[in-house]
């Protein structure tokens, strides 16, 4: 079992960056699937970015294209979001999560909603981008 903290969330000017942080405590990231969610108000919860040692391609929704990247530190069992060239519609909090069965198809991870119960969350951080 895992628990996950988030911190970094913020407001930002469009065009800005921002980097979040997720620590897991109970047990080590590079054994799960982890990712980046989001939630937009009156919106479904999205998948962000999802990735896992075992699935060499890293699943991303494809508004981030270029501009979110996302990447673990093992040693500090930390995973990172960062946004850079942020838009008014990135606003959202965002969750990250970790998961055991989707650890060879991350892409299922970020997109199957119906399982998103399952996983292990953090508690959010709210992310508004606004001039």
């Amino acid at each position: 079992q895992v628990q996950l903290v988030e911190s970094g969330g913020g407001l930002v000017q469009p065009g800005g960056s921002l980097r979040l942080s997720c620590a897991a405590s109970g047990s080590t990231l590079d054994e799960y699937a982890i990712g980046w969610f989001r939630q937009a108000p009156g919106k479904e919860r999205e998948g962000v970015l999802c990735m896992s040692s075992m699935d060499g391609q890293p699943y991303f929704v494809g508004s981030v294209k270029g501009r979110f990247t996302m990447f673990r530190d093992d040693a500090k069992k930390t995973m990172y979001l960062q946004m850079n060239s942020l838009k008014p519609e990135d606003t959202a909090v965002y969750y990250c999560a970790a998961d055991l069965a989707f650890r060879y198809n991350v892409e299922a991870m970020c997109v199957m909603r119906k399982q998103y119960e399952n996983y292990y969350w953090g508690q959010g951080t709210q992310v508004t981008v606004s001039s």
